[in-house]
């Protein structure tokens, strides 16, 4: 059962392979949070996805540059100069952000098996 007090939002990381996150965060409405993703394989490409509360998940972004910044509305994802570390950082969060935030990545010896149109194209 969950429970949310007003004023503050249930955030969930998943991770499967690429290292050990906190499973629940509590955070106040206008609080900053920044999630990260290891591995100890290089990214060909990664990608960024939030699934909300019974939802699907949905394709937020895909980095696939040394050191790429790519900022949408709140959210600002990075890939690290060596292309095996990212973060994704959310700014003052809000009630509609909570759900599970979690990354998919390629090692540069694969071809991206999925790729969300229209985001296929190394930009």
């Amino acid at each position: 059962m969950l429970l949310l007090a007003p004023g503050l939002i249930l955030w969930m990381q998943i991770s499967r392979e690429f290292g050990h996150f906190p499973e629940f965060l509590l955070l106040q409405e206008g609080e900053n949070f920044t999630t990260y993703c290891n591995s100890s394989s290089t990214f060909y490409s990664l990608q960024w996805y939030k699934q909300s509360p019974g939802g699907s998940p949905v394709f937020l972004m895909l980095l696939a540059k040394i050191g790429e910044v790519r900022t949408q509305q709140r959210l600002t994802g990075r890939l690290g100069e060596t292309r095996k570390h990212s973060s994704l950082h959310l700014a003052a969060a809000q009630l509609s952000d909570v759900g599970t935030y979690f990354c998919a990545g390629h090692s540069a010896l694969e071809a991206p098996a999925i790729c969300p149109k229209p985001h296929c194209g190394l930009q």
